[in-house]
């Protein structure tokens, strides 16, 4: 048969859409590069002319939800009728949504990364989304300050504060990934809970805010993102299982 030539963008997009399907199927640690190739039906240097390595993937992976999430505020951004604290909060509230819509499925690629041996990974995934995110978080500081309401010296500063805080939660998070009972469970979403509330409080305090004027979650939203995780676990243990029962049945 010919040899079928696809723009370079196109057949990136495609190993990253199988290689998704394959880690949210049999889950990231289950699913190698050699199945992800086979899946595809590409070489093996075809394939690792795109990615050179199964974190390359996932680092990738990481990008495409984090430019999802950008496209999801594109009309707060754009609007050029609304003042600085709301477009913030406009903000604030459409990347919730977006990772409620999209939990179950990032939980279920991204659980990996938190693992201790996968820190150094979670850090430049990281990195790369607050350089992604920070242009436009900057601009609407500065629209703030020069509206009068907030009141800062440095609002890139300030953006790149706000996005590092993600990275701050880690720790939290990665307790309540390891915690096997309910409790462990509670524990870990009650102390996110508390810390999320205390950066709120900073960042009014930093842009000479009354309390409560950010909003960085509403209540509900912590255990929501949590249980979908939880419930994406127990998609994988439930495929595998049966998988396992096909296989002693056949």
């Amino acid at each position: 048969m010919p040899r079928i030539v696809k723009h370079p963008e196109l057949r990136r997009a495609e190993l990253l859409d199988c290689a998704q399907a394959l880690f949210l199927a049999r889950g990231y640690d289950h699913a190698s590069l050699n199945d992800v190739i086979a899946e595809a039906g590409v070489s093996k240097g075809a394939f690792y002319h795109y990615y050179p390595s199964k974190e390359a993937l996932l680092e990738a992976l990481a990008d495409r939800f984090a430019q999802a999430a950008l496209a999801q505020v594109k009309d707060v951004l754009d609007d050029p009728d609304i003042d600085a604290l709301t477009r913030l909060n406009a903000f604030m509230t459409r990347s919730r949504q977006h990772k409620i819509e999209t939990a179950a499925e990032g939980w279920a690629l991204f659980e990996a990364l938190f693992r201790p041996e996968n820190l150094v990974l979670f850090h430049r995934i990281n990195t790369a989304a607050v350089t992604l995110f920070t242009p436009a978080l900057a601009r609407i500081i500065a629209q703030g300050v020069k509206e009068g309401t907030f009141k800062t010296f440095d609002p890139e500063g300030v953006a790149d504060m706000l996005l590092q805080l993600g990275a701050a939660t880690h720790g939290i998070v990665a307790r309540a990934i390891a915690g096997d009972s309910k409790a462990e469970w509670d524990a870990a979403i009650r102390a996110l809970e508390r810390r999320i509330k205390l950066y709120e409080v900073a960042l009014d305090r930093i842009l000479g805010l009354r309390d409560g004027s950010i909003r960085l979650t509403e209540r509900g939203y912590v255990r929501a993102v949590m249980t979908a995780r939880r419930q994406a676990g127990a998609g994988q243990i439930s495929k595998r299982t049966r998988r396992a029962n096909v296989t002693g049945n056949s």
